[in-house]
């Protein structure tokens, strides 16, 4: 075969070398090379790929492949000079054709992957210098392999209890009409594409039912009603004009705009429409050139997590879990969640324990901690030593150097002896990533880590993100601070990258594998399921770190379903005061909340309960923003020695329970919205 004929090389399939070889001692990672030579002997923590060569004729003829037995040999195929070898002895690069690649196939050049595999190896290597590595673990790891995927019928179940909608499949929950009430209000907010998503799991957990005992079970059409529209706002009424522009106009945004006013599901669909008539989908945008997205300014103001009550953030959770399960739906994406199970874990510590029990024991030290001390130090560590190393959180520290400080830490964190002015800057980044990864649970949680992953078979990057803004909303608190901090932090290093190197895809492939791989993942896959996961994984952390400020806000769609089911709520809370007062032969009505005089006048009430001037009227403006009515009531009262970024107003009651507002809430535009509700000035408990 003459060198001119060649254009490259297709790796066609894979062979593992596990059973050619007799266990022995780790090797050391060959020197990268321009093209790299046979081995001497194959590799037990690879294979190697059959290869067929691309010939210079008009059809796709193909030569013959090596083999791991030597036969037909060929001489040194070419390797495309546009791939970068990889250092890494775990994975050979693959250059396919465009046709034949994954979502994500085209940011793995991009991203520099040699850095992922690099970064794999390092964690096998510190893990076989603990003991655990090729699965020679401790029972934790081992327990964790026998989780199993449940059954559809059993996903249905599990899913439908978390919504708090078991009561539409199982019978023995009849007559709880408190129950009952709840999901008629909830169910009246949905929109068709979550709607359609309860009433598949509905259908199957019904089947389900049936095959155990054949018990009587709702049929599904008598649980999806069409909702009471007088009910509901006008504009946001499935079906009414409103409602139709809004899903039109998502469609017609340009690409950096999110709109959040209409359910992400619904433009999912809204997009599907469009682009159905093509056989085939738009290549994704390159990685490194990831959009400058940015939220339609909402004048009612942004929500964030934690603006809310517990009771709303209840509603909430049930609310994105639906929106997510429709928007993986509209997709065609098909998720198989795990089942979260209890395994043996240490209860007191640092690395290994759970994060509540860390967070328990951190908060008798200091009420309020929301995220593990232990993390805290560390990344204050780093930041004091400076953010100007090159290469911070890609070069490993030394692991029996890294192993005994660890030790170390277990035994004098918390008695203040530790001589942090002797760790080195590099075995604190080791550090922080090992207790990422020793966490016993994924710090992304068994239930949603599987649909964190399909995040990157979504088909545009607009997608992608809104179905991470709702897995943030819907991971446990804990580790939804703690995964906060961790982005901040990166973040940070980023803002250093002239000096350190450290760039967003850098720090991106270096962290995918210690927050994807958790303790005891990587005997549970395949050499094959860990490369396509690779850059998937990568473009995720991409994400979660450069629009970390769009994450951790609750969409507008979410905050208008929560009014409308509070709305709901208080009208069956009505129709049953007066059926009581009925029985009770009583003229009396029950009291209503009516708009405030003041504010059909053109002023607004404000009240401080926890300050000597109690109250103010405001008057209302087009203009008027929360952020004016702090600087108006902190003018008024100079005895205040609250700072004033620890002030916020507070809107409480009518279609909501309680919520701090922006600071440029436009003051008229949400007394429009929830006329009845209290505005009352606090402190804000962070």
């Amino acid at each position: 075969m003459s060198r001119d004929e060649s254009h490259g090389v297709v790796l066609t399939g894979y062979h593992s070398n596990a059973e050619l070889l007799p266990k022995v001692g780790p090797r050391a990672p060959a020197r990268p090379s321009a093209v790299d030579p046979e081995p001497t002997a194959p590799s037990r923590r690879t294979g190697h790929y059959t290869i067929q060569q691309h010939q210079n004729t008009h059809g796709d003829q193909h030569g013959p492949s090596t083999t791991a037995d030597g036969t037909k040999p060929t001489q040194p195929l070419p390797i495309p000079r546009t791939q970068p070898p990889c250092s890494s002895p775990r994975h050979s690069p693959r250059t396919l054709p465009s046709c034949q690649r994954c979502n994500s196939q085209d940011s793995l050049d991009e991203l520099e992957m040699n850095d992922y595999w690099k970064e794999v190896e390092n964690i096998a290597s510190s893990e076989r210098g603990a003991g655990r590595g090729d699965g020679e673990g401790d029972g934790e790891a081992h327990e964790e392999e026998h989780q199993k995927i449940p059954e559809e019928g059993e996903q249905a179940e599990a899913w439908l209890k978390e919504a708090g909608l078991e009561g539409l499949y199982d019978s023995s929950l009849e007559g709880n009409s408190d129950q009952e009430e709840d999901n008629v209000g909830f169910l009246s907010t949905l929109t068709r594409t979550q709607a359609a998503a309860v009433e598949r799991r509905v259908k199957s957990a019904y089947q389900t039912q049936r095959r155990r005992n054949r018990q009587h079970v709702p049929d599904v059409r008598d649980i999806f009603k069409p909702p009471r529209m007088s009910d509901m706002p006008s504009k946001y009424e499935e079906g009414s004009e409103n409602w139709k522009k809004d899903v039109t106009s998502a469609s017609a945004e340009t690409d950096t705009e999110l709109n959040v006013e209409v359910a992400f599901s619904e433009q999912a669909l809204t997009y599907r429409g469009n682009h159905q008539r093509s056989k085939f989908t738009s290549p994704k945008s390159p990685d490194d050139k990831l959009p400058n997205f940015k939220l339609l300014r909402d004048k009612t103001g942004q929500t964030r997590i934690g603006d809310l009550s517990l009771l709303d953030m209840k509603k909430v959770h049930r609310l994105v879990l639906v929106e997510s399960t429709a928007l993986f739906d509209t997709a065609g994406i098909d998720l198989k969640p795990h089942k979260a199970v209890k395994i043996k874990s240490r209860e007191s510590g640092l690395f290994g324990v759970p994060l509540t029990s860390l967070l328990d024991q951190d908060q008798k030290r200091v009420p309020g901690t929301k995220v593990p001390f232990i993390l805290q130090r560390l990344i204050s560590h780093i930041e004091e030593q400076g953010l100007d190393t090159e290469g911070l959180l890609r070069i490993p520290g030394a692991a029996t150097r890294v192993k005994a400080l660890c030790q170390e830490l277990e035994s004098s964190f918390y008695d203040g002896t530790f001589p942090w002015e002797h760790l080195k800057q590099h075995d604190a980044a080791s550090l922080l990533k090992l207790f990422i990864r020793e966490l016993p649970h994924p710090l992304l949680t068994v239930e949603y880590l599987n649909a964190f992953i399909a995040i990157d078979k979504l088909p545009i990057k607009k997608q992608q993100l809104h179905a991470l803004n709702l897995l943030v909303l819907l991971l446990p608190e804990a580790n939804r601070d703690t995964l906060k901090t961790l982005v901040e932090f990166f973040q940070r290093v980023i803002d250093h990258q002239a000096e350190n190197k450290m760039t967003l895809n850098n720090v991106s492939v270096i962290m995918a594998p210690n927050i994807f791989m958790f303790k005891g993942f990587r005997s549970k896959i395949t050499e094959q399921q860990e490369y396509s996961m690779a850059a998937g994984t990568a473009n995720i952390v991409r994400l979660l770190i450069r629009y970390q400020n769009l994450l951790w806000t609750i969409p507008k769609f979410i905050m208008n379903q929560v009014r409308q089911q509070n709305m709901e709520n208080q009208r069956k809370q009505k129709e049953r005061a007066v059926r009581k007062l009925l029985k009770m032969i009583t003229t009396d009505k029950p009291s209503e909340r009516t708009i405030p005089e003041e504010s059909s006048q053109g002023f607004i009430r404000i009240h401080a309960p926890q300050f000597r001037k109690v109250s103010m009227a405001v008057e209302l403006t087009e203009d008027l923003q929360a952020s004016d009515v702090l600087t108006r009531f902190l003018s008024q009262d100079r005895s205040l020695v609250v700072k004033p970024e620890d002030l916020s107003l507070y809107e409480i009651g009518g279609n909501i329970k309680e919520r701090c507002l922006d600071g440029e809430t436009y003051m008229k535009d949400l007394i429009q919205l929830n006329p009845t509700a209290e505005w009352v000035i606090k402190v804000v408990q962070r």
